[in-house]
């Protein structure tokens, strides 16, 4: 575990360090602030004490985001060269990509804890339904966990970071849009499947304040399966 924290800390203390982490913060702060106060289905127009706009454009924005802080995890160092010596290292592959992928999910933990504002200030206007607020950050955190451990797969593969930001989108678009939208000319089974493969049927659930196994269930397999690819990736290029 001590390997992990030291990776988790040096990675994310590159985001910093590289101005990443702020642009990052500021943007996604930036749109969902201006999204959630200010213009379409915002939270004056819909006249209802609810965080659900915000859910509604983290959603999306945490989508393009995070494939722009994974895509240089290792494309960078594929590129550079650093990830052989990285690999010589006492530490395992296994520790490597849990590093790497609890640097990126904790600089989102922040970004989210720094929206609370939002949530007191709605809480100060009128009733709140509480519980759908913690499930719909659950929901936010789960769906970025996920895609981060896309991402990080993704960023194994290439050496260049744009082809690894891509690639990440074009897998993310599947599980975003067009699983669902498959599953709507589908009955039965297929069209079952098709909608469980969807990730917004999950997190709109979760974000209604409904949680079901089935939906966390969707979610850490997705990140094991990410997770894992990356992890047998690794161990190809050490072997």
């Amino acid at each position: 575990m001590r390997q992990i924290w030291t990776i988790s800390k040096r990675e994310l203390q590159s985001f910093f360090d590289s101005l990443m982490a702020y642009i990052m913060i500021v943007a996604f702060l930036g749109f969902s602030g201006f999204f959630t106060w200010l213009f379409g289905s915002d939270i004056f127009f819909i006249k209802q004490a609810s965080l659900q706009s915000f859910f509604s454009i983290a959603y999306w924005t945490l989508f393009f985001f995070i494939p722009a802080l994974t895509m240089r995890q290792f494309a960078e160092e594929n590129r550079s060269g650093t990830l052989e010596l990285l690999l010589t290292k006492p530490v395992n592959d296994w520790q490597v990509v849990l590093g790497k992928f609890f640097s990126t999910f904790i600089l989102i933990v922040i970004a989210l804890v720094l929206t609370l504002p939002y949530y007191i200030t709605v809480a100060s206007l009128g009733p709140i339904d509480h519980g759908a607020v913690l499930t719909g950050y659950l929901g936010l955190l789960l769906m970025s966990a996920a895609y981060i451990s896309i991402g990080i797969f993704t960023s194994s593969v290439s050496t260049n970071q744009i082809v690894s930001y891509l690639l990440a989108l074009f897998i993310g678009i599947f599980f975003q849009i067009i699983f669902s939208m498959l599953a709507n000319n589908f009955s039965g089974f297929v069209g079952e499947l098709l909608n469980y493969l969807s990730v917004s049927s999950h997190f709109d659930s979760i974000s209604r304040g409904v949680i079901d196994s089935k939906d966390i269930i969707f979610f850490l397999s997705l990140i094991f399966l990410g997770l894992i690819m990356t992890e047998a990736n690794l161990a190809s290029k050490r072997n």
